[in-house]
């Protein structure tokens, strides 16, 4: 399946089997909570004193919808950063924009007053403002690190991203030491990714950006595949291979900003989806990229799914299952990779 030759029909039937496990998987979740409620009293009994129809409507789909946005954008972002840098250990997170988007959340967080996110109505505006005006910030000033003579160089733009995040993290200690108890938890929390119940209009947004930011990178894939052959031969082909880069790292970035500024840092979708995808289906980007946004989706739902879900009515950040599922995957990707020897 892997080496078929992409055509028409095996692209409508793999994403279409894609999105309907999505689908399913939103049904599933949608029945998967601390309070059990009955599908049918949820969707068509009256609204006024229906808690069914609350915790469906303004609990859980939010939610169930923005776990399917973050994680399709950050598999999105994955998938295109591993195939401009041509390294397959390659994540979103290494891009720097993270690291700013988790500072201005943390500055946001400190200056709100409150120590979790939506407690009030104003952290729960100002939280995702801040974190996304730290992820633009940061955008801007790897973009510029990462130039060399008005031309990105990938191994500048990630290495300048990593120290940012390094730079980041460090301030976001020392806020979180000047904090109170409470601001700390919340910092934390925030910080190890939670999807807690967003308002319909945040996730609409996030929904247009992400759509609008997939079809932009959509238009790339064909030059994506010819990379794949090295810069040199790509050039030669037609491919303009400075503004290929330059903006599919401008619009990877967004899509990682704007993903962490609803949800917090949620690790290693980015990492283990397009390698899972690439299995799956083959390393064709024209059918890879849009199969990432599907799986990502899927993953990142089913982990929310399990963070709210395991412990009745506690929870833990999603970020923290995540990072279960992905650890051993990285080692794992890590051993395979080390064997072969990473340019």
């Amino acid at each position: 399946m892997a080496d078929a030759f992409l055509t028409r029909t095996r692209f409508t039937r793999v994403l279409g089997l894609l999105a309907l496990l999505l689908v399913v998987a939103m049904v599933a979740s949608a029945l998967v909570g601390a309070e059990r409620i009955a599908l049918g009293r949820a969707l068509f009994g009256a609204a006024a004193d229906n808690v069914d129809h609350l915790i469906l409507w303004r609990i859980r789909l939010p939610r169930i919808v923005l776990a399917a946005m973050v994680g399709g954008g950050l598999a999105a972002a994955g998938t295109v950063l591993q195939a401009l840098l041509r390294n397959p250990l390659a994540d979103p997170h290494m891009l720097g924009v993270s690291g700013g988007a988790a500072l201005g959340a943390t500055a946001m967080l400190m200056l709100s007053g409150v120590g979790a996110l939506a407690a009030v109505p104003l952290a729960a505006m100002l939280v995702p403002a801040g974190a996304f005006a730290g992820a633009l910030l940061a955008m801007g000033l790897v973009y510029r690190l990462g130039s060399v003579h008005g031309r990105l160089q990938p191994y500048m733009f990630l290495l300048a991203g990593v120290v940012l995040n390094a730079f980041c993290g460090a301030l976001i200690m020392a806020l979180n030491a000047l904090a109170d108890f409470f601001q700390a938890h919340g910092i934390l929390f925030w910080l190890l990714g939670s999807l807690q119940t967003q308002s319909w209009s945040l996730v609409a947004a996030s929904a247009a950006y992400l759509v609008v930011g997939v079809a932009w990178l959509m238009r790339l894939t064909r030059a994506f595949n010819v990379l794949t052959l090295g810069e040199e031969s790509a050039a030669q082909l037609g491919v303009d291979v400075a503004r290929t880069r330059r903006g599919a790292f401008v619009i990877s970035s967004l899509l990682v900003g704007a993903s962490v500024s609803v949800s917090g840092m949620i690790g290693f979708v980015g990492l283990i989806v397009p390698h899972i995808t690439r299995l799956l289906i083959g390393p064709d980007y024209r059918l890879l990229l849009p199969a990432s946004v599907l799986i990502g989706a899927t993953f990142l739902l089913l982990a929310d799914t399990a963070a709210r879900s395991v412990f009745g009515a506690g929870e833990i950040p999603v970020g923290v299952v995540t990072a279960l599922c992905g650890g051993p995957f990285f080692i794992l990707l890590l051993r395979r990779e080390g064997g072969r020897g990473v340019d």
